[in-house]
């Protein structure tokens, strides 16, 4: 629950997916849903077995488990021991051999759909996008869908993952762009990027999901607000499913109440606020 968001963005963007399964655990409810998830992307799945070689480890089992209750085929699934590194080489030749590539539609209206974004003091918004349909260039002027106003793209590139900085991004590609989009919320997740000037609508989004754990939190120093507020708006850009609203409390002062998937999810916020921005927060 904690990382369905995460899940959800990454397999837009992808063709297919691993499902990596513990052989001495088996098939665990964590994996159900996020392998169901998988499914109704429509992408190709490769069941996998991993810690081989515990005592513990009964692959046959497992293998059972996963087509009697995902139903995937998975007598040929590979087996292997991550931490030796033994039936990588197989998994490699799997994805190769069986994840699709992308489809492609160069001669179309550019659509890209927005899968995370980031803030960069200097950059403005930077934007991981999947081209779907089309291709985008430097130079080349650009709507976000929801949002009013055009910007012109200045950087493209993808990860290697180091940043290889490229003149065009083409249908079926995954990378990232600049465009100087200062306002923190100017490329929310989940948007599509257009031509200017193009009739072209936005892309099917992500499923608006819920907060499933509320907590109340307050900068320790009560001079801390503002800056609170500032990061809390940087972390939603990548974060679509951290919900937050005003609150007051006489003892504590001005903060904010919070909505989380999980206590997992608030965790690694509270951290992150902590650690990225330095800001030490009571809840």
């Amino acid at each position: 629950v904690d990382f369905y968001y995460e899940v959800s963005r990454s397999l837009s963007a992808c063709e297919g997916a691993i499902l990596l399964v513990d052989a001495s655990q088996g098939v665990e409810a964590q994996t159900l849903s996020t392998c169901y998830s998988a499914v109704e992307e429509g992408l190709t799945i490769i069941p996998v077995l991993n810690k081989i070689d515990l005592i513990q480890a009964d692959p046959d089992k497992v293998k059972k488990e996963i087509e009697e209750i995902i139903g995937i085929e998975a007598s040929n699934a590979p087996c292997i021991n991550a931490k030796e590194g033994t039936g990588i080489n197989e998994v490699l030749e799997r994805i190769v051999r069986d994840i699709p590539p992308p489809e492609e539609n160069f001669t179309e209206s550019l659509q890209a759909s927005i899968i995370d974004s980031w803030f960069d003091n200097y950059l403005g918004v930077v934007s991981l996008v999947r081209v779907v349909n089309g291709s985008i260039k430097k130079g080349d002027k650009i709507e976000i869908v929801s949002r009013k106003g055009t910007h012109t793209v200045e950087q493209i590139g993808i990860f290697t993952p180091k940043v290889k900085y490229l003149e065009e991004l083409v249908s079926g590609q995954v990378g990232f762009i600049c465009a100087s989009i200062k306002e923190i919320r100017g490329a929310p997740v989940g948007d599509t990027i257009i031509k200017s000037g193009s009739s072209c609508g936005g892309l099917p989004g992500f499923k608006e999901i819920n907060s499933q754990v509320y907590a109340a939190l307050f900068p320790q120093d009560s001079e801390d607000f503002e800056a609170f507020r500032d990061s809390l708006e940087k972390l939603c850009i990548n974060d679509a499913s951290l919900q937050y609203e005003p609150e007051h409390s006489q003892a504590l002062g001005a903060g904010f109440r919070c909505g989380f998937l999980g206590t997992l999810h608030m965790e690694i916020v509270t951290e992150r606020l902590n650690r990225e921005h330095g800001i030490h927060l009571i809840a």
